[in-house]
């Protein structure tokens, strides 16, 4: 019996071991942080097929590098070859559209920031069979303009999450930036905050593109008025050329933004941001890629005709550490 009972100990110890191992080889040590910077767990073994990206991206705007990472991940797992351009003008993004479909891709992931401008050549995509799924921007317009699913942050929603924190921390007159006129999830962020802030809300126009005259024109705004209490950006570059603008004003006013990336975790540690609104880029770029491939090879669909939310979220000083180590990955 006492040797009965020593066999049984040993194999229980033996399984806790095993399992100890299991979960050190798929969620612990280096293994994990690999993975979570981008390292595929490993390799479909259907038929490598090509995938096309599109978005609005503009030069210098770090946000995209952080989805790409997310599509890089998910087309390395998939075996896929992943084909990345952007434009950040409507009817140019129409015609890398094109470009794809006269390429003959087995998927299209883009962006809807101007959504009037893709419709014929989403037409066109739909006619000759080629699947495509929004990502991003258009949470309003996806299913209308006939794409499969949609992965993103319902926007109105955070930009009335933003104006409902305007109002605990006691803001009166805040300025929302907005670093390219027309974009849809961009004028929707400030119409949310506008519908929620018990203060003063002021629209401000900049050239995203030109991160000098942004600044400027931030810092001009900033020494006309006084009374501009918080300045809210729709982006993290912009967020740290307002934390410039508010110190070359000499103006007492503090900066939120939307959206993060590795500077501006720094920037939220140091207090010269107050908060960021995340909406997960990582995971649109991998949900989008990865959604085309279960698509292509099962059939699926996700969503049940309704958007996938990757957002929104408040990152603050409180949970900045949660998060840093992500970001130092480039991939928050």
């Amino acid at each position: 019996m006492q040797k009965r009972n020593r066999r049984l100990a040993w194999l229980a110890t033996l399984a806790a071991v095993a399992l100890v191992l299991a979960g050190c080889s798929s969620s612990g040590g280096k293994q994990a942080e690999q993975q979570a910077a981008g390292a595929a767990a490993g390799t479909a073994n259907t038929a490598r097929i090509r995938i096309a990206m599109i978005t609005h991206e503009t030069p210098g705007d770090t946000f995209w590098d952080i989805v790409r990472k997310g599509a890089e991940a998910a087309a390395a797992k998939d075996n896929v070859d992943l084909v990345y351009s952007n434009d950040p003008a409507g009817p140019n993004q129409a015609n890398l559209v094109q470009n794809a479909i006269d390429q003959k891709v087995d998927g299209i992931a883009l962006t809807l920031a101007h959504p009037d401008a893709m419709s014929g050549a989403l037409a066109k995509a739909k006619a000759a069979g080629i699947p495509v799924v929004g990502f991003n921007s258009g949470l309003d317009q996806w299913s209308q303009l006939g794409l499969l699913e949609y992965f993103g942050s319902d926007e109105t929603l955070a930009g009335q999450a933003f104006g409902n924190r305007l109002n605990d921390v006691g803001a009166r007159h805040a300025l929302c930036v907005i670093h390219e006129q027309g974009q849809v999830a961009l004028e929707a962020r400030c119409a949310g905050l506008k519908q929620t802030f018990r203060g003063q809300t002021e629209l401000l126009y900049v050239n995203g593109q030109d991160q000098t005259a942004a600044q400027s024109t931030m810092q001009a705004k900033l020494q006309q008025d006084r009374g501009i209490d918080y300045v809210a950006t729709l982006g993290a570059p912009m967020a740290l050329l307002a934390v410039q603008s508010v110190s070359g004003a000499g103006s007492s006013a503090k900066v939120a933004t939307f959206d993060t990336n590795k500077a501006l975790v720094q920037a939220i540690k140091s207090g010269s941001v107050q908060w960021a609104v995340d909406q997960q880029p990582y995971l649109q770029g991998y949900l989008a890629v990865d959604a085309l491939w279960l698509y292509k090879y099962n059939g699926n669909v996700l969503g049940g005709g309704k958007s996938t939310l990757t957002g929104p979220a408040f990152i603050t000083k409180d949970n900045i550490d949660a998060v840093a180590r992500f970001a130092d990955n480039g991939t928050r």
